[in-house]
């Protein structure tokens, strides 16, 4: 499999030593002679030196036989630009743009990844986020982070004697749309979830959704189990805290945001004007004191500066917080600190580059159709599947397709928007959807979704 990758940072040059050792033809393109020095020293991947979003450069690099193309420079611009150069003079490519600004990843006004042509945007902060967020929510949730990033969530729950929805059919109950029933479970067998499929006390639900949905949708079928407060304390006003802010944004968890930059703070008062901010320095035990870390239930530790996340993360944690979370940003760091994890207190590391390399690698290997066996039972199946280009349901709104008996889509993968689809959303090529299937429709499925005729 041939890869080609633009820039040789942290980043760039991690993956592609990594794709590397996987069997990856990489072929690796970086503007720095003495970077690109290194790299071909070091490295067993072609390196070529010069402009990565330049024609020229990607022709001589071989683009043309390319499966895929990633742009990792720190510049969005360069990426974008590049991606969709390497677009133009590919052959069925993948391409991949790694991404900072926000502005590129709101589709409000402009589809910038359809513009340039990117099948995938890559956003290190956004997924050590999402890392940082599978530890805070709720244990009972399984969150499918590599379908959909954080956005969709899935929830098991039991139906309540005290549940008012009990004999009531699926179909007549006022549910979100914004999420899905999907199996269900009774005396032991489960199924996916029918339209006249009622509820009895007792049942086990697998439910999908937006985190905030889902939880409200919980009360109902727990009536009288209420979640407590969980209280998080974050140091740095980083794009990882941002995006965390943004993954735990239902009520019941409480942020505070400490940061010792007076313009960052007002920025981050500007943007969540419910959110409290600190400005102050959290390597100060005095200030950790005053915010009465000894009672937080959790820790996290997000700026740029490595060493004073690793002295913040051991006060906090000698302090008494419940819970510590460290981010790491420097290569050189993160094996000795995963040794001593445990002794200094640490729930959790989580590496921008790791975050990328796994996302990455999971893309760019993953197959048509993948059994997410995390959720899979004997008799029902979750199923993620790419839909093919050349299949009849392209262009076709959800409503009109004939899906198999016992299958239900609960959750559409566009680019990097993730969501529980409606009956006049329309399949377009690149989309991949997540299904709850019983075991006798899976064939049917796979054929609808990837075979022409």
């Amino acid at each position: 499999m041939k890869t080609i990758i633009v820039g040789a940072g942290e980043v760039g040059s991690f993956i592609s030593q990594s794709l590397s050792r996987r069997g990856h033809n990489v072929t690796l393109i970086e503007k720095s002679l003495q970077n690109a020095g290194r790299i071909d020293s070091e490295q067993d991947v072609k390196v070529l030196c010069g402009n990565g979003s330049s024609a020229s450069m990607l022709e001589e690099a071989g683009i043309a036989d390319a499966k895929n193309f990633v742009a990792l420079t720190s510049d969005d611009r360069t990426n974008l630009v590049a991606c969709k150069v390497a677009h133009e003079l590919g052959n069925r490519l993948f391409t991949v743009a790694r991404i900072h600004d926000q502005t590129y990843l709101d589709h409000s006004r402009i589809d910038y990844q359809g513009l340039f042509d990117v099948d995938f945007f890559l956003n290190p902060e956004m997924l050590c986020a999402v890392e940082l967020a599978k530890e805070i929510r709720h244990p009972g949730r399984v969150a499918i982070e590599h379908f959909a990033r954080g956005q969709i969530e899935v929830q098991n729950m039991a139906v309540s004697p005290k549940c008012k929805m009990i004999g009531t059919a699926l179909k007549d109950m006022k549910i979100d749309p914004r999420m899905r029933v999907g199996m269900l479970t009774r005396d032991g067998e489960t199924a996916v979830a029918r339209a006249n499929t009622t509820l009895a006390g007792g049942d086990q639900l697998t439910v999908f959704g937006l985190p905030e949905v889902v939880s409200e949708f919980r009360k109902r079928v727990e009536p009288g189990e209420t979640e407590g407060t969980v209280r998080v304390v974050v140091y740095g006003g980083s794009e990882i805290a941002i995006s965390l802010v943004r993954l735990l944004k239902h009520p019941r968890f409480r942020i505070r945001i400490i940061e010792p930059d007076k313009d960052i703070c007002s920025s981050l008062a500007d943007r969540f004007p419910g959110l409290t901010i600190v400005h102050g320095d959290a390597t100060s035990r005095r200030l950790l004191e005053e915010e009465q870390i000894d009672s937080v239930d959790y820790f996290v530790a997000c700026t740029k500066e490595d060493e004073h996340n690793i002295m913040t993360c051991l006060q906090a944690s000698k302090l008494g917080a419940s819970h510590v979370q460290l981010v790491i940003n420097k290569p050189d760091y993160e094996d000795l600190l995963d040794d001593i994890r445990l002794s200094m207190g640490v729930a959790s590391i989580v590496s921008p580059r790791q975050a990328s390399v796994r996302e990455l690698i999971h893309y760019l290997e993953r197959e048509a159709v993948v059994e997410l066996s995390s959720m899979s039972v004997r008799t029902t199946l979750l199923l993620e599947i790419a839909v093919s280009p050349e299949s009849d349901v392209i262009d076709k709104k959800l409503m009109d397709l004939k899906l198999p008996e016992g299958c239900l889509l609960v959750a559409l993968l566009r680019g990097i928007d993730a969501r529980v689809p409606g009956a006049q959303d329309i399949l377009q090529k690149g989309d991949r959807v997540l299904l709850a299937v019983d075991r006798d429709s899976r064939d049917d499925v796979v054929r609808l979704l990837r075979k022409k005729g």
